[in-house]
């Protein structure tokens, strides 16, 4: 069968998600979903749709929804695009910008999709390692047709600043997709950068400060030529109807996100506090997840053990840069004691 298969598919690895555990009484602090409900408005849409208009396709445009985040972010509908999550974004920014002798950069480690993106098309990849503090420095006569620029970064938490960021965009000579999808729990962004660029794209997403991972909503905003561009080959109908509604409605109660927000980074930063109290190296999060190197007892083993307590973390184990890291997604308050009082136990060698 190996000879139906095209050859980079054979050889590419696929994406590989978190894991999503079925278990009971489990704290799931692996996957940067908010803890928190969505918009109470989300409940009031769902329960006012009439399943009758399910027998239709949905608008192939998005229209009522781009017109809410164009509202949100002072911008015309024309700058919009909307997608099957951010996911779809990033793959049709590679569809539209890279040709097949083009390159794909991005930051190393960051989103492990981004290199299997490439492989799919089949397009080089040139990925920027960063410092051994996982600080950003570009090397010399560095050059590819597209760059997923992501901050804050994943998994490290870490922002980069707006100027760097701003220098880097105008002197690159391809596309810049900045990836904001933590933008929502950073103390700046880089959205305008989007309107003043004419090779600048800034994604975001509902999954993390809107509550809405289930609903797969990404977009994106930037010049009407980029914009353009992606809708041409983008699928038919690639945002369902009940997404759109549920989207439009959590976008415009700009209330509840901000209150999750806040909730979230409050307990960010009693998290920190608490772990550095520990030994643990915390990274300066701009995010809703902590960067955590759990200095004496390593990473693996806090890990395993925090596992057996039914505490699921995130652990990079392949990337020798990684491997001494967990990421810990922030969840509720009474969450994160139990994970706190996990981790003392663990650490004290109660348990």
């Amino acid at each position: 069968m190996s000879d139906l298969i095209r050859k980079s598919v054979q050889a590419m690895e696929g994406y590989v998600p978190g894991e999503q555990p079925k278990i009971a009484d489990i704290v799931k602090l692996n996957t940067n979903e908010n803890p928190y409900l969505p918009s109470p408005d989300v409940q009031d849409i769902l329960s006012m749709i009439d399943i009758s208009v399910l027998s239709r396709y949905p608008d192939p445009v998005c229209l009522e929804l781009r017109k809410v985040i164009a509202e949100l972010h002072g911008c015309e509908v024309e700058n919009v695009f909307v997608g099957n999550g951010s996911d779809e974004v990033l793959a049709l920014c590679i569809r539209s910008f890279v040709e097949r002798e083009g390159a794909v950069g991005y930051f190393d480690p960051s989103y492990s999709l981004y290199p299997i993106l490439a492989d799919i098309e089949d397009v080089e990849k040139r990925p920027v390692a960063l410092t051994p503090a996982f600080g950003w420095k570009m090397p010399k006569d560095y050059d590819a047709s597209l760059f997923f620029l992501t901050n804050p970064n994943a998994p490290t938490s870490l922002k980069y600043t707006r100027s760097d960021v701003e220098s880097f965009v105008k002197d690159f000579g391809g596309v810049v997709l900045i990836d904001e999808a933590y933008a929502d729990f950073a103390d700046e962004n880089c959205m305008d950068l989007a309107l003043e660029n004419k090779n600048v794209l800034v994604a975001r997403t509902l999954s993390k400060s809107y509550s809405l991972a289930g609903i797969r909503l990404g977009y994106c905003v930037g010049s009407a030529e980029l914009i353009g561009a992606m809708f041409k080959i983008k699928d038919s109908y690639n945002v369902n109807y009940l997404t759109q509604e549920v989207a439009r409605v959590a976008v415009l109660d700009q209330d509840t996100m901000k209150a999750n927000v806040s909730a979230i980074v409050e307990t960010r930063r009693m998290v920190a506090e608490k772990l550095s109290t520990l030994g643990f190296e915390v990274a300066d999060s701009q995010t809703n997840f902590l960067w955590v190197k759990p200095l004496g007892i390593g990473a693996e083993p806090l890990f395993n053990a925090l596992r057996k307590k039914n505490i699921i973390v995130r652990y990079f184990a392949k990337d020798e840069q990684t491997k001494e890291y967990l990421r810990v997604t922030i969840g509720t308050a009474p969450e994160m004691l139990r994970f706190l009082d996990a981790v003392e136990e663990i650490v004290n060698g109660e348990s």
